[in-house]
């Protein structure tokens, strides 16, 4: 099986990058004791700050699927309801070559 990596940007509201970076790390501590999780980073862009990055590893298509159910991520996205300035974007990558 096919490990799945996931990129998803969000971007910050102005005056709401403080919120949205604590939300994130909170994210990010819960997420990375899902089973299915083989690994969870956030960045922050240092060309355009405010803007960040979630950087994934899922054991599998369906653990990334139970991730999308968690309590952890509805509150994340609830406490980032209003701080965003576009809905974030999730892109499932697929390798190439």
């Amino acid at each position: 099986m096919t490990e799945l990596r996931v990129v998803a940007e969000i971007a910050a509201k102005p005056g709401s990058e403080d919120g949205i970076r604590s939300a994130l790390s909170t994210l990010a501590v819960a997420t990375r004791d899902e089973d299915g999780c083989v690994s969870y980073e956030v960045f922050e862009s240092e060309a355009a700050p405010g803007t960040f990055f979630t950087i994934e590893t899922w054991r599998s298509p369906e653990d990334m699927a139970t991730h999308l159910q968690t309590e952890h991520l509805a509150a994340a996205f609830a406490a980032a309801d209003g701080h965003v300035s576009v809905p974030p974007a999730i892109h499932p990558l697929i390798p190439v070559g």
